[in-house]
């Protein structure tokens, strides 16, 4: 019997804030301890499940609407899920909380835009900024900082392994 809840961890961030890379971290921490987890990660998700989904409203809430119903059978099924999703606004992270219900636990990976722009590993903001990609969260598009977030981690002070220590412990107390 695991000594974790099973829970699903919806991270929420900027582009470059490190959702991914803590979320992927934190799993790996888990699986080495047997723990039952998995990462549903935006964007494997739409070249996958959601793909076709571009960035309209009514896009950004079916593809919220069918990772928050995936993360609701793999916790049904005692794991701990993983979501990593840039979830823009309050809106869209209520759809998530409705279908997951005392499941869900909001974490904000809170680093600012500047330095999301800096680190822009993919490119993105670059294209967004040139009008390349409609609708870029925090560029033409825009991100909520979230108003009732269960965890905050900030990335622009914290290592990648303090970030996965700190909610690797959140994640333990939950019982």
């Amino acid at each position: 019997m695991s000594a974790f809840t099973p829970v699903v961890l919806w991270m929420t961030g900027l582009s470059g804030a490190g959702k991914s890379t803590i979320a992927f971290a934190l799993e790996k921490k888990l699986q080495s301890e047997n723990v039952l987890c998995e990462v549903l990660d935006g964007d494997v998700l739409r070249n996958g499940i959601n793909k076709g989904l571009g960035f309209t409203e009514a896009d950004r809430y079916e593809n919220i609407r069918r990772t928050a119903e995936i993360a609701k059978l793999l916790c049904s099924n005692n794991f701990i899920v993983i979501c990593s999703l840039i979830t823009p606004t309050n809106d869209l992270r209520d759809i998530a909380k409705s279908i997951l219900g005392d499941k869900f636990k909001l974490v904000h990976i809170a680093t600012s835009l500047e330095i999301c722009k800096k680190r822009d590993v993919k490119g993105l903001y670059g294209k967004a900024l040139k009008g390349e990609i409609p609708n870029f969260t925090g560029i033409s598009a825009p991100f909520d900082a979230p108003e009732k977030a269960h965890f905050i981690i900030d990335t622009q002070n914290q290592s990648e392994n303090q970030s996965v220590e700190a909610l690797y412990a959140f994640l333990r107390d939950l019982h």
